[in-house]
C-alpha cells in the first residue's frame, strides 16, 4: 500500500505540479482543526498545532517554531521529511528551498481555501521564477478514509454568562464599521462566530466552536451551518435577534448576490483565496480590508466586559480548587512510586469534572517530569508511561473551560531536592511573572514594549525563552486568541482594559528540566492624571505557587511582598471552597515567606 506521501507525489504527477506546501490550518483559520482537515499530520505524522510540509517529487520538509523541534523529529521518524527549525540561524524560508529544489518555471500547488489573501500575495511574490497553481481540496482523493466533517450539536450561551445579547455585539459590529453605510461583513473565524452568536459547539477539540460562517450586513445577522446542527429552541432564540440562517455551502452565492455598491468589508488575514476567487475576482469586485488590526470582531471580544470579567474570576478559583487537590494528590501519592506524567493529566481532569460547571480541558494538557518539562509544547503520548519520581521538577500547563470562562495556568513543583542553580532558575523565573504583573504603563502601550519585564530578570542570569510571554485567552472559548499580545515581535495593537492576557516567562535547560510560572491578568484603568491615562494588570489567577524553590533572597522585597500579598488573597478565595483538610494544607502552602 502507497503511503501517503506517495500518494500525493503521484498526484504532483497527475497535476504536472513541482511541489505541493501544506499548512496546518483550516478554511477557518484555526489553531485547533478538525480531524478531517489535519492532513499535514496525516503526510507526515507531526501532529503539532502549528507547522508546513512541503513535498516534491524527491524531497520532503517540514517547518516548525521551537515548541514543537523535538516532538517533530520523534514524530516524522522513519519518514525521509527534513526537520526545518524556524528563526534558528541557517534555516532556509520556505520560498528559498522550493526554488532550490523545482525546475525553473515550476507550478507549486496549494489549496486555495487554506491560504490567507496576504499569504498568498507574498508567497506569489516570493516564488518567482516559480508560480503559484491555486488548488481545491485533493484530499477527498488522495485520503481514502479521510475522517468526516464534524456534525456535533451547537448550543446557545445566557446572557448571563456573556452579558451582552445577540443584538447587542450585531449593533456593536455595525457601529464599528458606521464609516461603511451600506456594506457586507464576511466572517469565517469559528471562535468570532461563536462569540457573535453567543453560541458554543463541539466540533474542534479544545475550543468550543461549531463549524459555521456569518456574514454581517447593518439590517442583519447571516448565519450559515448545517440545520440540524441547532436545535429548534436555540433557532428561533436567534431569529429574535435578527439572526437569519441559510444552508452552509450557500455562503459564496449569498456574498455574490449584492450589488456592486454594497461595500465589502473583509479582514484578509481570515480571508481565503478560494473565497476570494468565488466571490471577488470573478464578479469583478474588489473589497475594503478590515479597519481594526486583526479584525473588528476580533477587537470588540478582546475587550471583556464586567460580566466576562467577572466570569473569569470565578473560572479562576473554581480551577484553583482542583490545582490544589491535584497538588495535594502528588505529594500524598509519590512516595509509592505510582505517578506517571499521563495519570496526573488524567487526574486534574477528574479534579475538574467534580464542579457542575466544568465543561471540558482548554488544551491537550502537557505535563513534563525533569528533563520533558524543558519542551514547551511537551506530548507525552509519545514516550508512553513516564514515571514521575521525588526529585527534580514537575512542569503542568493545564487549563478548563467553564460556562464563565477560560482558564489556562501552568505550575511547575519542586518533587524532592533541588541544586542551588535550580532554585535560582526558578526564582528568576517567578521574578519575570511578578515583574510583569506589577507593570503599570500609559495608554497606548503596545505588548512589545512590556515583555522585557518579564524576560529582565532571566536574561540577567544568562538564560532565555523563544516564546512569546502573553497571549489572549477567550471568554469559554478558544484559549489563544488574538489580537493582543506580549512577545518581542512588534504587535501594532496597544493594551487596553478588558483584555485578559497570560503570562508566562520560563526556563528551560534541554534535558534536564523546565520552569515556567502562568498566571492569567485582566488590564484595567489603574490612574488618570494631568500625565494622562495609566493602566495596570490584575492577576486573577488563585492557584498556589511552590515556595519551597524560592530563594527569597534573590527574589528582593519588592516581588516578596507580592508573592506573599498573591497568597493571602489565593487562600482567602479558596478556603472557603474547601474541605477543612485542604484549607489547613493550603494555609501552610500559602504562608509568607
Amino acid at each position: 500500500m502507497d503511503t501517503p506521501l506517495q500518494l500525493l507525489r503521484a498526484y504532483l504527477g497527475k497535476k504536472e505540479l513541482s511541489a505541493y506546501i501544506v499548512p496546518s490550518n483550516d478554511p477557518f483559520f484555526s489553531e485547533y482543526i478538525p480531524d478531517h482537515y489535519a492532513c499535514r499530520a496525516w503526510l507526515s505524522g507531526f501532529c503539532g498545532s502549528a507547522g508546513t510540509l512541503v513535498v516534491t517529487p524527491e524531497a520532503a520538509a517540514l517547518w516548525t517554531d521551537s515548541r514543537y523541534f523535538v516532538r517533530a523529529e520523534q514524530e516524522m521518524a522513519g519518514k525521509d521529511i527534513t526537520l526545518m527549525k524556524l528563526k534558528i540561524p541557517g534555516t532556509e524560508s520556505i520560498e528559498d528551498w522550493l526554488v532550490a529544489h523545482c525546475p525553473p518555471l515550476g507550478k507549486v500547488g496549494i489549496d486555495g481555501a487554506l491560504f490567507a489573501l496576504p499569504e498568498f500575495d507574498r508567497m506569489k511574490e516570493a516564488l518567482h521564477p516559480l508560480s503559484l497553481f491555486v488548488d481545491q481540496d485533493p484530499f477527498d482523493q488522495l485520503w481514502k478514509d479521510r475522517p468526516s466533517l464534524p456534525s456535533m450539536p451547537a448550543f446557545l450561551l445566557e446572557e448571563r454568562y456573556t452579558g451582552a445579547s445577540v443584538r447587542q455585539k450585531h449593533q456593536a459590529v455595525v457601529k464599528a464599521l458606521a464609516s461603511y453605510p451600506d456594506f457586507v461583513y464576511p466572517v469565517v473565524a469559528l471562535d468570532e462566530i461563536a462569540w457573535l452568536l453567543n453560541m458554543r459547539g463541539a466540533d474542534v477539540a479544545y475550543n468550543p466552536v461549531t463549524i459555521s460562517r456569518v456574514a454581517v450586513t447593518p439590517q442583519a445577522i447571516h448565519l450559515f451551518m448545517e440545520p440540524k446542527k441547532m436545535p429548534v429552541g436555540a433557532r428561533k432564540l436567534l431569529e429574535e435577534q435578527g439572526v437569519i440562517f441559510h444552508p452552509f455551502d450557500e455562503f459564496s452565492a449569498f456574498l455574490n448576490s449584492f450589488s456592486p455598491t454594497v461595500i465589502r468589508v473583509v479582514c484578509p488575514d481570515r480571508w481565503s483565496m478560494a473565497l476570494h476567487l468565488e466571490t471577488m475576482l470573478e464578479q469583478g469586485l474588489s473589497f475594503v480590508p478590515d479597519p481594526f488590526v486583526g479584525g473588528c470582531i476580533a477587537h470588540l471580544k478582546s475587550q471583556k466586559n464586567e460580566t466576562e470579567q467577572e466570569g473569569f474570576r470565578i473560572a479562576l478559583k473554581k480551577d484553583a480548587v482542583a490545582w490544589v487537590r491535584l497538588w495535594r494528590f502528588i505529594e500524598e501519592q509519590l512516595p509509592f512510586g505510582t505517578l506517571t506524567e499521563q495519570k496526573l493529566a488524567h487526574k486534574i481532569a477528574e479534579f475538574r469534572a467534580l464542579d457542575p460547571d466544568y465543561r471540558g480541558e482548554s488544551f491537550f494538557p502537557i505535563l513534563g517530569y525533569a528533563g520533558h518539562g524543558a519542551l514547551p509544547h511537551y506530548a507525552m503520548d509519545i514516550n508512553g508511561a513516564t514515571p514521575v519520581m521525588p526529585e527534580g521538577f514537575l512542569l503542568i500547563d493545564s487549563g478548563g473551560h467553564y460556562v464563565y470562562g477560560t482558564t489556562d495556568t501552568t505550575r511547575t513543583f519542586a518533587l524532592g531536592p533541588i541544586t542551588a542553580q535550580q532554585k535560582r532558575d526558578f526564582t528568576a523565573a517567578l521574578k519575570g511573572t511578578i515583574g510583569l504583573s506589577m507593570a503599570k504603563f500609559p495608554a497606548g502601550t503596545r505588548g512589545a514594549l512590556l515583555d522585557i519585564l518579564a524576560r529582565e530578570p532571566i536574561w540577567a542570569i544568562g538564560r532565555s525563552y523563544l516564546h512569546g510571554t502573553g497571549h489572549g485567552i477567550g471568554h469559554f472559548l478558544n484559549v489563544h486568541e488574538g489580537p493582543q499580545s506580549i512577545r518581542m515581535e512588534e504587535n501594532p495593537v496597544t493594551i487596553v482594559p478588558g483584555m485578559v492576557l497570560s503570562n508566562e516567562p520560563a526556563i528551560y535547560l534541554p534535558g534536564e528540566y523546565g520552569i515556567r510560572i502562568e498566571n492569567m491578568m485582566i488590564c484595567v484603568l489603574e490612574e488618570e492624571n494631568d500625565q494622562g491615562t495609566f493602566y495596570a494588570f490584575d492577576t486573577i489567577t488563585r492557584c498556589p505557587i511552590d515556595t519551597s524553590a524560592v530563594d527569597p533572597d534573590l527574589l528582593g522585597a519588592e516581588a516578596k511582598r507580592w508573592l506573599n500579598d498573591y497568597h493571602a488573597q489565593s487562600y482567602a478565595d479558596l478556603a472557603p471552597m474547601l474541605t477543612e483538610e485542604e484549607a489547613a494544607w493550603l494555609k501552610v502552602k500559602t504562608a509568607p515567606i
